[in-house]
């Protein structure tokens, strides 16, 4: 009878783990909807491969800054620069949209992306550093700021190459956007096919700060998040 009694919280307890897991994909005030929407503004862009691609994904990154910031629970001061950030942002998305030129106006456009996204990791390492309780919402939270970090790097390189004097990947040339986000996550997680290689700085500097940020990120920040959210077995001994 007890094994039934215990049996039943087990699964009492997994389905409530799974709608908390469900509500925070739909709630404005959960890091699940923010992961959802990094998630979008990956697949927009490596989808669309236009020239004008880059002022829809910036007013992609638009609100997925902006709600990452209201969820984070940003301090008013980054509030305030986020927004004066966020308007030029969308002056520059439009006015890219009708009127695009190569070069200093489209790394322009990656450089701000990259403002944008070197906001919203910080702002939300801040806010899980101030957080009591280790739960989903830390988890969801903790790889919103990895995948974010990702892609801060990745318009990184986009913004290096448009503005650089060189390819950026040498041989293999400049680099669309979706080779750069390949390159980023790639370089990130150490895996380094070397299909794609920054021919030169600052290119390579990025490279060496993202496979060690990412590294370190990855077995500190998430690693104890995760060790966190296991349940403390109970020692039936007494002891």
């Amino acid at each position: 009878m007890p094994d039934f009694a215990d049996h039943g919280a087990t699964a009492d307890t997994e389905s409530q783990w799974w709608r908390r897991l469900a509500r925070s994909f739909v709630s404005t005030d959960s890091y699940g909807l923010v992961l959802a929407l990094v998630i979008v503004t990956y697949v927009v862009s490596v989808s669309v491969n236009e020239a004008r691609a880059a002022s829809i994904v910036l007013v992609v990154q638009l609100v997925t800054v902006w709600i990452t910031l209201r969820t984070s629970q940003a301090r008013p001061v980054v509030r305030r620069i986020a927004d004066v950030v966020l308007v030029l942002a969308g002056v520059v998305a439009v006015g890219s949209f009708f009127v695009h030129e190569m070069g200093t106006q489209l790394g322009g456009i990656f450089a701000v992306c990259c403002l944008l996204y070197l906001i919203a990791p910080f702002s939300i390492v801040r806010h899980l550093m101030i957080r009591r309780d280790i739960d989903i919402e830390a988890l969801l939270g903790a790889v919103s700021a990895y995948l974010l970090i990702g892609m801060f790097f990745a318009y990184a390189y986009q913004a290096a190459g448009e503005l650089g004097s060189v390819p950026f990947f040498g041989s293999a040339g400049h680099g669309s956007l979706s080779q750069d986000l390949f390159f980023s996550f790639v370089t990130m997680t150490t895996v380094g096919y070397g299909n794609l290689v920054p021919a030169a700085n600052p290119g390579q500097t990025l490279a060496v700060a993202e496979a060690l940020l990412g590294q370190l990120f990855l077995v500190v920040a998430v690693g104890k998040i995760i060790s966190g959210l296991q349940p403390r077995r109970s020692n039936g001994s007494g002891r």
